[in-house]
């Protein structure tokens, strides 16, 4: 149990410095942004407890929006996405599989990872982006940075991935 704490942990902090010292400077064509700290709500296991996760996504969104000044979007998004991502997996995976699956290439396959990991990421960078800008007023910008910012968000969580399968 404090393994899995400290490995949480762990994942978080590098994620959130990843945030803060690299991926915050990244804006490709002034549109996209990467935010692969969304990588640390896809390794929850199924049947993580639902306040646990919660409080998780919090923390980690919270120190997200410390870290970025974004007044707390990163906070509301990940605990947004903390939400929906137990029955989400839920959802994914086959009714065969263990109680305690950890989602990832290794144990789901590459394909039904792949959309796990494409819902929420479409998620959360749209929850992000709307609630960042929180007006309509410019469409078409938001929806390229929506876009453009989602692609770079994906890529990232599925080379995470790939390389904590190699590396396993």
């Amino acid at each position: 149990m404090i393994t899995t704490f400290l490995q949480r942990l762990l994942w978080m902090i590098a994620l959130v410095v990843l945030q803060m010292v690299v991926f915050n400077y990244i804006h490709l064509f002034g549109y996209a942004t990467p935010l692969p700290f969304i990588y640390f709500l896809l390794l929850f296991p199924q049947g993580t407890q639902r306040w646990g996760i919660l409080l998780w996504g919090f923390i980690c969104g919270l120190l997200c929006d410390i870290t970025t000044l974004t007044l707390g979007v990163g906070a509301a998004t990940m605990t947004f996405i903390a939400f929906v991502q137990p029955p989400l997996l839920q959802h994914m995976v086959s009714k065969d599989d263990p109680e305690d699956l950890q989602p990832g290439i290794a144990t789901m396959g590459f394909w039904s990872y792949f959309r796990y990991a494409l819902v929420l990421t479409i998620l959360f960078v749209s929850t992000y982006f709307l609630l960042q800008t929180f007006n309509f007023f410019h469409p078409i910008d938001l929806l390229i940075a929506m876009v453009s910012s989602w692609a770079l968000t994906f890529l990232f969580c599925i080379l995470f991935e790939a390389l904590r399968y190699k590396l396993l």
